[in-house]
């Protein structure tokens, strides 16, 4: 048996330093950061309750604020991946019994329904096939037949390129005295989202994909009506590390530690969101509209077809159909192996059916979309 000297020796001698290849990520995300973001990173650290990174944390909220256009004093980056923002917005409101209809039109209202239904919930499903949207009339007749305390949505579904509209959905929810939580991880930075203006009350991110930061830390928002649900619930958040009675003691005035924050995540974050308020909102989204057309066409010069209607196509997620008779995931294999470009391959009910194409962020830029296609018609071309 080694000794720990003879590990540590081997480790010393024989293991490389660490070298990442340069792949261009146009799959469903992670996306690469901005350069500028990467050297935030690298910052030399403060305490979690320095002055200095308190005086961030506020600018976090108010960057955060501007990027999901709300008010919402409840507006925080949760220490964690996106799905432990998901995972807040559920364990903050859900009581056991309570009445939650989730919109599943793909793999990720699936998720909302398990995360739901472990919290408790009396969960309903309203369900579409995989590449189509909910129409006004539909929430509306759910509503009235499930009265549930929260609809849960996902604006920008991942596994299949919808955009959800969500125009009037909130004024229907408000009248029928529930909250409207929605799935923005593929819509914030990249996608026009009100959450003021469209009546949301709990809504979730990432910060791996519009926003151009690496993972591991994710937007959060509880509207006033959603922070009146939390404080009248009857029994105690069931997730203490996502307890929202307890994390704005730490976000609000009072800066009670709770945990300690990734200090250097949240410098990324702050350094993303900066660009995002640089750039503008407005600006960002046209960005990401213009490349994603660009790619649609050039899509079709190569005779491929997007999954999605024109109408709920996302610009930051794009699904295209697999020819016939085309091994989908050798296509993207080699789009990684021979141009260091990945894609992604279809998941849940479109495995193998489809490609997941991401223009997110930092990545929706006219070079990697030209870039892309050049190299797709080249292993189509070989295949």
């Amino acid at each position: 048996m080694s000794t720990e000297m003879e590990i540590s020796d081997r480790y010393r001698t024989q293991l490389p330093q660490i070298d990442m290849p340069p792949r261009l990520l146009l799959g469903p995300g992670p996306s690469n950061a901005h350069p500028r973001v990467l050297a935030a990173l690298g910052l030399r650290q403060v305490g979690h309750l320095d002055p200095a990174f308190l005086q961030l944390m506020n600018e976090i909220q108010d960057l955060l604020r501007y990027a999901w256009q709300t008010d919402n004093r409840l507006t925080i980056a949760i220490s964690g991946a996106g799905s432990a923002a998901m995972e807040a917005t559920l364990a903050n409101t859900v009581e056991p019994g309570d009445v939650v209809l989730v919109g599943v039109k793909g793999y990720f209202g699936h998720r909302l329904v398990d995360m739901a239904t472990r919290y408790g919930a009396d969960v309903r499903k309203l369900t579409k096939p995989w590449g189509e949207a909910f129409t006004l009339e539909e929430i509306r007749q759910a509503l009235e037949t499930h009265q549930p305390k929260i609809l849960a949505l996902v604006h920008a579904e991942t596994s299949t390129g919808v955009r959800q509209p969500l125009e009037g959905i909130g004024d229907l929810c408000h009248k029928h005295g529930c909250l409207l939580l929605v799935d923005t991880v593929t819509s914030l930075g990249g996608v026009p989202l009100f959450i003021d203006e469209w009546g949301i009350d709990l809504a979730y991110s990432c910060s791996q994909k519009g926003l151009g930061c690496p993972p591991g830390i994710s937007p959060f928002t509880m509207s006033p009506r959603a922070v009146e649900k939390l404080h009248q619930r009857k029994s105690v958040v069931p997730n203490w590390y996502l307890d929202m009675s307890l994390l704005t003691k730490y976000w609000g005035d009072e800066r009670i530690y709770h945990h300690t924050a990734p200090i250097n995540m949240n410098y990324a974050l702050r350094e993303a969101l900066r660009l995002i308020a640089e750039e503008g909102l407005g600006a960002r989204w046209e960005r990401h509209r213009l490349n994603a057309e660009l790619l649609w066409a050039g899509l079709e010069d190569l005779g491929l077809v997007c999954h999605v209607a024109k109408e709920f196509r996302l610009p930051t997620l794009i699904t295209v159909r697999i020819p016939d008779g085309v091994n989908g995931k050798a296509v993207s294999q080699k789009l990684m192996h021979d141009y260091n470009v990945e894609i992604g391959n279809g998941l849940g009910e479109l495995a193998g059916k489809v490609w997941r194409i991401g223009l997110m962020g930092y990545n929706s830029r006219p070079e990697n979309v030209l870039l892309l296609l050049e190299a797709l018609k080249r292993v189509l071309a070989a295949a």
